[in-house]
């Protein structure tokens, strides 16, 4: 019997594609912004993303992007909708009542293109993209033809993921782009949150104004987020809607979380081009928390600060910007 395969089914009511490698799974939603909703260790009973129960699909399709690893792009918050680019003003749909800004982008709840998925003796993947011209519903709003492509891979070293922009047009365009990551706490079955900590390779935190926009200036940490960047801390010590900027340690840059009865640390080893990090914790209920790897500060488009500072970059005609990521367990 193989390892690994790779192969189309229904998760709860929705079209999927489904990846096996040993006891991994994986499951792939692209008529649902491409999420790949689901990565469970079946012999060991763990569920490491946050994940729609059957009668949830509704709300699911409704906000999708509190479950699996939704694509946000752009990513977070433009203020009143508005980014500047190459002098220019674009407009975003103001879609976030409260703060009346632009809140993640347009891909998250879009039907991707399934464009392949199989398996070897290695692993299994699949691979699907979103390619945006003149004559996509988004073009209005963000006037820049570009190909979006995300591969995923599952192994017996996890969950590897690869995303790649290209720039198709002949003008430049912001490369602007995070993943809402959703991991459960505890992802153990019959885990006690309590159990687990958490790291995260943070560096410092940015102040945000009365309507949850960066100001430019950073805060000092408190002990709790110290303990981030070290041992680790309870990932619900406190309501966290934070933004920090992303400090790699030893080489790499990631979240780890530990369950410390099952002696299991889940690691999320993002690329180091996702210069900042995003913190939410779901009003500090027990259950998920999302930690997201972006690569630009929120609003960045729009502030008066140095790109590299910002995470605010560009891509050129024909350009390629990539990346991958990972998620993978180790004995603590």
């Amino acid at each position: 019997m193989d390892r690994t395969n790779a192969y189309e089914g229904v998760y709860h009511d929705e079209s999927a594609v489904y990846l096996r490698a040993g006891a991994y799974e994986a499951v792939m939603l692209p008529g649902i912004g491409g999420n790949l909703i689901s990565f469970r260790d079946l012999e060991k009973g763990c569920r490491f993303l946050h994940e729609p129960a059957p009668e949830e699909m509704a709300a699911f399709r409704e906000r999708p992007m509190i479950h699996g690893i939704p694509v946000l792009f752009p990513p977070n918050r433009y203020e009143q909708g508005n980014f500047r680019w190459n002098g220019k003003i674009h407009h975003l749909p103001v879609n976030e009542e409260a703060t009346g800004h632009h809140l993640h982008g347009f891909l998250y709840n879009i039907p991707w293109e399934l464009d392949d998925y199989g398996h070897s003796k290695q692993e299994a993947y699949v691979t699907v993209s979103v390619h945006v011209d003149e004559r996509h519903p988004v073009y209005e709003a963000f006037p820049f033809p570009f190909h979006i492509q995300l591969r995923y891979s599952l192994s017996d070293q996890g969950l590897s993921q690869r995303v790649t922009i290209t720039n198709t047009g002949t003008a430049s365009m912001p490369c602007l782009l995070a993943f809402h990551t959703s991991i459960n706490a505890p992802f153990v079955e019959g885990g006690d949150a309590r159990d687990y900590r958490m790291k995260l390779t943070l560096g410092k935190r940015w102040e945000l104004g009365e309507s949850m926009l960066p100001t430019g200036a950073h805060q000092p940490l408190s002990a709790s987020e110290e303990a981030m960047q070290g041992d680790g801390v309870y990932p619900f010590f406190e309501r966290m809607d934070n933004h920090y900027t992303a400090a790699a340690q030893n080489g790499r840059n990631r979240m780890e979380l530990t369950d410390e009865v099952a002696q299991l640390t889940l690691v999320y080893d993002v690329g180091t081009s996702y210069k900042q990090w995003m913190i939410w914790n779901n009003e500090a209920t027990e259950g998920f928390f999302c930690p997201e790897p972006q690569i630009n500060l929120v609003n960045a488009p729009n502030m008066d600060m140095p790109g590299e500072e910002v995470g605010c970059f560009s891509l050129d005609p024909h350009e390629i910007w990539e990346e991958t990521s990972r998620l993978y367990v180790r004995k603590s």
